[in-house]
């Protein structure tokens, strides 16, 4: 009797086992595969963490590969199924991304993500009106930097202003309009548009009637007294010269501006221009970080809400605290930290009237550089401004 007891006891006591656990192997498993940079590798593993909590009905057994942003494209392309489920990539990737079959069309949550960011980071994510990532960051753009002992806070609002006040100080107005990033800022203001075509090539109407008064009003800064261009290093040589007034730059030169200009520094979005008799605020590109799913991952419910998660509010506000990201999520764009820091203040009101570059192909940079570099050194080889635009524009689109 006593035997047979400790049979039933026995018996009893595996079942309870089996009824209260799940095995390792089970149904509730979910492997997964984060790609990212260096430098993010602690944030995101901090980030992971915070998503297993969230989600505990799952046991996730997610691991990490250093893939950084630039790069992600190419990786993945190489070898598709032994990418990661999850991966950060540039915005100027997801053309490839998509006609190489390498996104899986976000499904879940699409109208809260596309209602919680930008619009311009939505749109970078967005192909054929289907979405095909979640925007991470917007803070890829260009802005007005200005000395205040030399242009007020009103004066930094307008280009006219800007040049004026400039030469009135004898400094210099900076921007670099043989670099095709801002000189489109010109013709996207003007309404011109750049895409890409069902054959995969570019798009561009820089040279109609909208273009030219672009290339006009670009015409009368690059031809005014104070008007000076170059690279960055020129600008670091300007500012150890004390030589600028105003220069359009990006938060990479934050450090150097600080260090010049100490309190005089302002920041401030891009001015109006003069476009055909009328002050029209002048756009910019904007670059943003995405977030995209495996298209062949075997769990995409899981990768989904896992890439959901990375890029919601409150990671894109600790992306900004840990790495000084500017976030694409508008709440987090208002959170009072962010706020705080002018520069990525800046970028996330640039943004509002930022272009996606993700429709930019490489064939456009070099035709825009020459016609910008035209303009600056006021040589345009015996031809008219329309002729210039059309030459660039047959060159951008062969």
């Amino acid at each position: 009797m006593k035997k047979l007891l400790t049979v039933l006891l026995s018996l009893v006591f595996c079942f309870g086992l089996i009824i209260g656990c799940t095995p390792e192997d089970g149904k509730n498993v979910v492997n997964l595969k984060v790609w990212g940079s260096q430098d993010d590798q602690f944030m995101l593993g901090e980030m992971v963490d915070s998503f297993k909590k969230a989600y505990p009905e799952k046991t996730y057994k997610i691991t990490f590969g250093v893939v950084g942003e630039p790069d992600c494209y190419a990786r993945v392309n190489e070898d598709a199924a032994a990418a990661a489920d999850v991966f950060m990539f540039a915005d100027d990737q997801i053309i490839n991304m998509t006609k190489s079959g390498l996104l899986y069309e976000i499904t879940r949550n699409t109208e809260q993500i596309k209602t919680a960011n930008s619009a311009g980071s939505v749109s970078a994510a967005t192909i054929d009106d289907k979405l095909y990532a979640y925007p991470c960051t917007a803070d890829n753009t260009y802005f007005l930097y200005y000395n205040k002992s030399i242009v007020s806070d009103e004066q930094a609002k307008k280009m006219d202003d800007i040049l004026a006040a400039c030469q009135t100080a004898d400094k210099k107005f900076f921007m670099d309009l043989s670099n095709g990033w801002y000189n489109a800022s010109f013709f996207l203001t003007a309404g011109c548009t750049i895409d890409v075509g069902e054959d995969g090539k570019q798009i561009v109407d820089f040279n109609n009637a909208n273009g030219l008064k672009a290339a006009v009003a670009m015409e009368a800064v690059a031809q005014h007294a104070t008007f000076m261009t170059g690279d960055d290093t020129a600008v670091k040589t300007g500012l150890a010269n004390n030589s600028f007034g105003a220069v359009v730059s990006g938060s990479w030169m934050a450090n150097d501006f600080n260090t010049a200009w100490k309190e005089n520094m302002g920041v401030v979005k891009l001015p109006t221009i003069t476009l055909d008799g009328n002050q029209v605020q002048l756009k910019s590109f904007g670059g943003t970080k995405l977030c995209g799913v495996n298209a062949l991952t075997k769990v995409p419910a899981d990768a989904m809400k896992l890439a959901e998660w990375l890029t919601n509010e409150q990671n894109q506000v600790k992306r900004f605290k840990d790495r000084g990201m500017g976030p694409s999520n508008i709440v987090a764009a208002n959170n009072d930290d962010v706020k705080a820091n002018s520069i990525i203040s800046v970028i996330s009101e640039q943004f509002k009237y930022a272009v996606p570059q993700s429709n930019v192909l490489g064939g456009f940079w070099t035709p825009a550089e020459a016609f910008g570099n035209a303009l600056e050194t006021k040589d345009y080889g015996g031809k008219t401004l329309q002729e210039l635009l059309d030459e660039m524009v047959t060159q951008i689109q062969a």
